[in-house]
């Protein structure tokens, strides 16, 4: 059994994110999520945060420090996507992305280090993509959000390794979410070609990963990037 944590996940409100916060509760941990709307699974507690505000981030983490004690895992999860191929993505379909999937990240991550520090303990925890380092055409803006995540892990740990601190990365394939269920059936089915294991993922399979980099088990992985794809990304 791994030693309870204090756990805040962004985005925990639905798909992914949501999944992970189940999985945590599931393992005896004390958990919160950030939300803009919508509240977490029963047993966590919600906390509203826009990960583009710095301000906000700071009020998120107080709460919850205040409620759960200091924030020890910390899993950045929380993205959107402005899909649209370059030659009509404008400024702003590329800023917002960029803004919230690694900005909002690097304000997370530098709150949660504080604690983090003090304690001599941390996990942090980037969920990427595939598309990250394979690329998607009408995805500049999200593969280069997704990309830069590892930049980030890969940085923290030369910068915190030596503090007891890891950071890692997830970087799910096709999971099956409301998002990947909207999608035409002949184009699920060409998708599900190119994966090697044949199907999409669940969520609980991207969330049982999640939770492993956190375990005491994973303490001396760090800088790592895990794929969570059926084989799809092979070699990234």
């Amino acid at each position: 059994m791994t030693t309870p944590r204090t756990v805040l996940i962004t985005g925990g409100n639905r798909g992914i994110g949501r999944a992970i916060a189940e999985e945590f509760l599931a393992q005896g941990h004390r958990v919160a999520v950030t939300a803009r709307s919508g509240e977490g699974p029963a047993g966590s507690l919600t906390v509203r945060a826009d990960v583009t505000d710095t301000d906000q981030v700071d009020a998120a983490f107080a709460a919850v420090e205040a409620e759960l004690g200091q924030v020890e895992v910390v899993v950045a999860n929380a993205g959107i996507t402005r899909d649209t191929l370059l030659m009509r993505m404008s400024d702003d379909d590329f800023d917002a992305v960029v803004d919230t999937n690694l900005g909002g990240a690097f304000r997370v991550i530098k709150r949660a280090s504080k604690g983090m520090l003090k304690a001599r303990f941390g996990r942090v925890i980037l969920i990427s993509s595939v598309v990250g380092l394979y690329g998607s055409p009408g995805q500049v803006n999200y593969a280069a959000s997704k990309a830069g995540l590892v930049g980030i892990a890969r940085s923290l740990t030369r910068e915190l390794g030596a503090r007891g601190i890891t950071a890692n990365v997830v970087a799910p394939g096709f999971i099956e979410t409301d998002m990947t269920a909207e999608l035409p059936a002949e184009q699920q089915a060409e998708y599900k070609k190119s994966i090697p294991a044949g199907r999409y993922g669940q969520a609980s399979e991207v969330a049982k990963a999640v939770a492993w980099l956190a375990s005491d088990d994973a303490g001396y992985i760090s800088g790592a990037v895990l794929p969570v794809d059926g084989g799809l990304g092979m070699g990234h």
